[in-house]
């Protein structure tokens, strides 16, 4: 160790060292290498112990922890080092927990059970401090209490030098801080600085001089730290929250320093039996599928292959499903500690700002009042004004959208110091004021009443303003629409109109009607041109992640659909709790939400809501990488979608040791060899890159040496390749946390946004590759989330107790099926893709649980073509007479029932742990066998025709329905070729279980027995299709339909009964007998 003419004092054993400087360069050179010891978890500055000395939480590593970081990992967590792992000793002044070891060293009587105090306060390190000074400095107690009360200790503290003292009247002491290698640097302990005491120098003669150059602090610097340590330990009321009861004060550095969410892993009483149960259901369907390979049926070979065939696919179909659930959590944020860390009191809020994208295309289809609510309930987030933007993507260009948003933005001037002067929930006005509920609850006052009514007034001329721009946009003049200085709109050419940038609030002199600030509101509808793909919703989004980096540039975006409204004002700051939490938020790339939705009925008979997924699939999801994105409600991190990789975590040296014997290592040759081949790719790896940079530093000899203005240059026009010709928009992408240049005008910024919308400006650039939302395929979200995935980055699934956004489904059985239709087309375009994750993306940061649930999204359509045949063949079997399955011995009939068993139970067990009711259960799996015989089957030939013949087919859907109340869009019928099939397998399996009763009946007894088996496979069919028929014909306060339809089935049952028995005549002709009576 190189020590430069230093003094250095240390422990091996600890672990520890103090360096003393004694030469002006050395000394100059420690002060700039060497920052002040801070606690890795929270980054604040680790405190003193009771004896005076810093706070050491491992004696093992050293690994800097502060005392309020371990007590909390001591009681919440789980009890051990974050680096070496090794379980925390209970140190002097820290409360004893459950599985501590007996310390007979340790005489902590008065802190050892003290569970309430988990900080430590300025007096408690002072007393501390005097104690340990009084014990261990070798003067009487009774020196120390009789000193003046006007004399100090001369301090030694460990921060910068103080400018106010000469050069020459330093003593240098090291600050604390981590070396390279895990060392840390020892202190001297502080003392307190109200003790009064007698100057007691060891050598009273020396003068100061003779120490050199250092960083000796005296009472100034005392009283510095004195101040900070106060602000830090400062208490926060909640004043107004009613979950507060008074004298419930929260000391700000104990709980600001903690973390922000934490994972709540489900029960081992739940997920252990889960989990073996999986495994057994394995076992189950190996020993299954021994049999039924082993055991043909030979009078029925055809059918026989066929169904072993399809069982194996559903078979591997649902290993893809069930293991992304192996490690399913919870999660849980505290927004009161996101509060203190980043919203002191007095100080400008520190929380990242937020740019939130709307996207919307035909204003007829999604009606501009519920794009005005959503807007609404944006602009009233609970979340600094200052720091939202709110982005509308108009992509039909539709003058009725920019004069729907115009009248938003005047009633959000409103609305928005309403909702948060009296912190309503939810904020957009239509289900606020729909909604059943007390109003005067917990708001008793007056003025709130009166400022509710009025506020309803306004709303409902608000309303009444947009319906009547509706009606006025029924009929378009022939020579299009103009603004009301005469010139024409200039979106009058839905698909030939130049980018339209609109700013409706956040410019100067806009505020609400207390003359407060409010949110951006901006109106953005890109450039169309033909012969131009402009990639429909992700280029839409793309266009906006552009204007928003030059106009405003937040490090965080959430995107929403026009028709999903923020439910829960605290949205924005749940999101934050995960990115920016100081440890775990650098690798998240984006927050998800579920979707919950309005509008539907208490039955969800086409499983709308899709409780399973968002409540069973994701949790799963976000126990290994994260969940997949779909679509809305997501926040993410601009960078993430910039196409960057994730920061890596720096490994630890392994620690090697070579006290073991040489036979030891015999056991690990294999891994050595292997260790030695890895390590000679790296390093031939490197010779090559040696290798090509000295063949450039010899061009750039022959060239010249390339300058700073030259490498400068040379980076721009990287990054101009990769994002596209404009320079205000690069410079914007290389800020990793957001902002802006200062010295730009609002007009320059908004020509340059003109420019980043424009039709050519993704040419010959990386946007919809590698940058931005992936372009491909019409599900563009699950492409987006897995690019990023892929790169590294991890997200997290977000479920607060509110749900943060609530939307519309389309509820009837057509836009439903429509809906589920698009989906399933984008997964095959996907998976006919090069990113398709089968064989895409290996080498980067993708887990291999991660990978079979991509797998999954994009693989589950091909299902459709087993699944139809699999429910064709009950009504075979029925017509034929024959059975996929030979006759079942006593070992078959154990194999079927346990199988049967086990997918029961493990429903039983996921409904369990998911919290999801088996209402909702059972509708998905009914909705899942719909789905795949219709939307499913017709994605995937549309998907093959699309992909491999460039044909672009379209199904079209005719209304034929009228209003019928509540619900009516339940009710409403539109047929379409999605229909078919569904239809008719209803009809081949009804006909066939007439047809097999009616030959049961006919050849008597022994026929039964045989026919329960092909019933019960014909019955599941029909049971699951049962809301689909439903669909068709049912109606929610019209039950005589359903009776008639069934009536007709029963009528035609027994009419096939009449003719097949024919009760009056026996098939052998009449039998006569003698009945033993004698009539006469």
């Amino acid at each position: 160790m190189n020590t430069g003419g230093r003094l250095i004092a240390g422990s091996h054993n600890r672990n520890e060292f103090v360096l003393i400087n004694a030469d002006e360069n050395a000394r100059i050179r420690s002060v700039q290498e060497l920052r002040g010891q801070t606690c890795e978890i929270c980054r604040d500055e680790i405190e003193l112990s009771v004896d005076g000395e810093p706070f050491v939480a491992c004696n093992e590593c050293a690994f800097p922890v502060c005392r309020p970081c371990y007590e909390y990992e001591r009681r919440e967590g789980n009890q051990a080092c974050p680096q070496c792992k090794t379980r925390y000793k209970r140190i002097k002044g820290s409360p004893r927990v459950e599985n501590d070891e007996e310390e007979d060293d340790v005489d902590d009587i008065d802190n050892e059970f003290e569970y309430g105090n988990n900080g430590i306060g300025f007096d408690q390190v002072s007393e501390g401090v005097s104690v340990s000074r009084r014990h261990h400095s070798g003067f009487p107690q009774s020196d120390l209490d009789s000193a003046p009360p006007g004399s100090q200790i001369p301090l030694l503290t460990y921060g910068d030098e103080d400018i106010e003292i000469s050069s020459d009247r330093h003593a240098l002491i090291v600050p604390p801080s981590l070396s390279g290698h895990g060392s840390r640097v020892h202190p001297v302990s502080l003392a307190d600085p109200t003790i009064a005491a007698h100057p007691r120098p060891m050598v009273p003669q020396k003068d100061l001089a003779v120490y050199g150059y250092g960083s000796v602090a005296w009472k100034d610097r005392m009283e510095e730290w004195k101040r900070k340590q106060n602000e830090n330990f400062q208490v926060v009321k909640h004043e107004g929250d009613p979950d507060f009861e008074d004298g419930d004060d929260i000391p700000m550095m104990d709980e600001g320093r903690q973390p922000l969410s934490r994972k709540i892993p489900i029960k081992s009483s739940k997920i252990n039996p889960y989990r073996m149960l999986i495994v057994l259901r394995l076992v189950i369907l190996s020993l299954f599928f021994h049999y039924r390979i082993l055991h043909p049926v030979k009078d029925a070979y055809a059918l026989w292959l066929i169904s072993v065939i399809c069982e194996i696919w559903f078979a591997v179909s649902w290993v893809l499903d069930q293991f992304p659930k192996w490690y399913p959590i919870e999660r849980e944020t505290y927004l009161d500690r996101l509060s203190l860390r980043y919203e002191k009191e007095g100080k400008p809020s520190e929380l990242s700002p937020v740019d939130v994208f709307v996207s919307t295309v035909d204003p007829l289809k999604e009606p501009p009042l519920i794009t005005a609510n959503t807007v609404l309930s944006i602009l009233a987030v609970d979340y600094p004004v200052d720091k939202v933007a709110c982005y509308v993507s108009d992509d039909g260009a539709a003058m009725l959208t920019f004069e729907a948003l115009s009248e938003t933005a005047e009633f959000a001037r409103k609305w928005v110091p309403f909702c948060k002067k009296y912190c309503i929930e939810p904020r957009a006005p239509e289900w606020y004021f729909c909604h059943k509920m007390d109003y005067l609850k917990n708001k008793v006052h007056p003025a709130f009443v009166r400022e509710r009514r009025a506020m309803k007034r306004d709303y409902e001329e608000f309303k009444v303003k947009i319906n009547a721009l509706v009606a006025t946009a029924q009929k378009v003049p022939e020579e299009g629409w103009t603004m009301q200085d005469g010139t024409p709109w200039p979106g009058n050419s839905v698909r030939d109109h130049p980018g339209m940038i609109q700013v409706f609030l956040g410019s100067d002199g806009v505020r609400d009607v207390e003359n407060n600030v409010l949110p951006r509101l901006v109106y953005v509808s890109r450039e169309k041109r033909p012969g131009f793909d402009h990639h429909k919703k992700a280029g839409a989004m793309n266009s906006l992640i552009r204007v928003s980096g030059v106009l405003s540039n937040a490090p965080y975006l959430l995107n929403v659909d026009c028709d999903h409204y923020i439910n829960n004002s605290k949205a924005l700051r749940e999101a934050m709790c995960f990115m920016m939490d100081p440890q775990s938020g650098k690798k998240i790339c984006y927050v998800q939400f579920p979707q919950r939705f309005d509008g539907i009925d208490r039955h969800d008979r086409y499983s709308n809501r899709n409780v399973v997924f968002f409540d069973i699939n994701m949790k799963g999801l976000d126990g290994l990488q994260g969940p997949i994105y779909v679509g809305t409600g997501c926040v993410f991190r601009r960078q993430a979608l910039y196409g960057f990789d994730a920061p890596k975590k720096k490994k630890a040296p392994r620690k090697t040791c070579n006290c073991w014997p040489k036979w030891c290592f015999l056991c690990c040759g294999s891994r050595k060899n292997r260790k030695a081949k890895t390590l000679a790719a790296a390093d031939k790896k490197k010779k090559n890159r040696e290798a090509s940079k000295q063949i450039h530093a010899l061009e750039n000899i022959e060239e010249g040496p390339v300058t700073k203005e030259q490498s400068s240059e040379a980076m721009q026009l990287k990054l101009e390749k990769k994002f596209g010709q404009s320079p205000v928009f690069v410079a914007s992408a290389r800020m990793q946390n957001g902002g802006m240049a200062r010295n730009a005008s609002p007009a320059c910024l908004l020509k340059e946004a003109i420019q980043v919308i424009s039709c050519g400006y993704e040419d010959k650039t990386e946007w919809g590759k590698e940058i931005g939302w992936i372009y491909g395929s019409v599900t563009e979200d699950i492409l987006t989330g897995f690019k990023m995935h892929s790169h590294g980055w991890r997200s997290v699934y977000c479920t607060p107790k509110l749900p943060a956004f609530k939307g519309s489904a389309p509820i009837n059985l057509s836009d439903r099926l429509h809906q589920v239709l698009r989906w399933a087309l984008g997964s095959v375009e996907i998976f006919l893709s090069r990113h398709c994750p089968i064989w895409y993306g290996y080498g980067g940061g993708l887990k291999w649980l991660e990978r079979l649930s991509y797998i999954n999204s994009v693989v589950y359509p091909w299902t459709s073509l087993p699944l139809i045949v699999y429910c064709s063949l009950p009504a075979i079997c029925l017509l034929t007479g024959k059975f996929i399955v030979p006759e079942i011995s006593n070992y078959a009939s154990i194999l079927f029932m346990a199988l049967f068993s086990s997918i029961a139970v493990t429903g039983i067990l996921e409904m369990q742990w998911g919290k999801v009711g088996i209402d909702d259960w059972w509708r998905n799996e009914q909705f899942w066998v719909i789905g795949g015989v219709s939307a499913h089957l017709f994605a995937l030939f549309q998907g093959l025709l699309k992909v491999l013949a460039g044909v672009d087919t379209n199904f079209t859907v005719t209304s034929k329905a009228a209003d019928d109340g509540e619900f009516s869009d339940l009710y409403l019928f539109k047929w379409t070729s999605l229909l078919i099939p569904p239809t008719t397998l209803l009809i081949i399996n009804v006909i066939g279980i007439v047809v097999g009763i009616s030959d049961a009946i006919s050849n008597g007894y022994d026929s039964w027995g045989p026919l329960f088996g092909r019933l019960f496979f014909a019955l599941w069919v029909v049971i699951h299709l049962y809301p689909f028929l439903k669909g068709l014909l049912g109606k929610q306060d019209r039950m005589p339909t359903i009776i008639v339809v069934w009536s007709i089935l029963l009528a035609s049952i027994l009419t096939l009964l009449w003719v097949r028995v024919n009760p009056f005549v026996a098939k052998g002709g009449p039998v006569l007998e003698i009945c033993g009576l004698d009539c006469l």
